[in-house]
């Protein structure tokens, strides 16, 4: 049996790598307001944050190819500046990813910021904590699970996205070619021996990363501390 190529499963690991912090970084405020507001938009931005988990990945890739294309404004103004395209490059991808995953990070931290509660604050507040040094001393070392089980989901979804990355990067190696979209050439080019390889290695990582979720959701309280 010939050795799969790598490359795509090295691109992907970078995807999701990146994609991960970047969820964290724009994810946290977001899942901070839903999760302690009172505006009666809370609703409508839950749906939004969701939505990814019930739009059709091919819905979703194809109006993120008309918004980031170089004709749209966003694209035509990116491609002006840089010469690039965001369509069927890296970058693009990581713009789409973060999108489909969005709701993979928020909803792990709203739920862990909901259930640290506004009395911890409170009390930090009393004693004359700031705003950002009671997130930091108090709601984010109470709510590190929530932000555990959303670096592993969010890092695990993105491995397998394939109907976002397929309409928005194309199949360009070394560029856009993630592991899913190698599989699925594979497939296609009746490579079965070399897909079952990546295939299986897959199955066995997500399997590992629903383990070590249910685990840490067993063994730990919601709230440390």
């Amino acid at each position: 049996m010939d050795i799969p190529d790598l490359a795509p499963l090295a691109l992907t690991l970078k995807l999701a790598a990146i994609v991960t912090l970047v969820l964290l970084l724009i994810g946290t405020p977001i899942a901070w307001w839903l999760a302690f507001t009172r505006s009666r938009l809370k609703p409508v931005a839950e749906a939004l944050t969701a939505l990814p988990l019930v739009l059709p990945p091919t819905v979703l890739g194809f109006y993120l190819l008309v918004m980031l294309s170089p004709k749209s404004p966003l694209g035509g103004a990116w491609f002006s500046m840089t010469g690039s395209t965001l369509t069927f490059s890296f970058l693009g991808l990581v713009v789409g990813s973060v999108i489909y995953s969005l709701p993979f990070t928020v909803q792990p931290l709203q739920a862990a910021f909901e259930a640290v509660g506004p009395g911890p604050l409170e009390a930090a507040a009393m004693l004359r904590a700031g705003p950002f040094d009671r997130f930091r001393s108090v709601a984010a070392p109470m709510a590190a699970r929530g932000f555990l089980t959303a670096s592993v989901l969010t890092f695990a979804h993105t491995l397998g996205e394939f109907g976002v990355v397929l309409m928005l990067g194309g199949n360009i190696p070394g560029k856009t070619k993630v592991i899913s979209i190698a599989i699925y050439e594979q497939v296609e080019t009746l490579q079965y021996a070399q897909a079952h390889v990546l295939s299986a290695g897959l199955l066995v990582f997500s399997f590992l990363v629903l383990l070590l979720v249910y685990t840490i959701n067993r063994r730990f309280p919601l709230v440390a501390g």
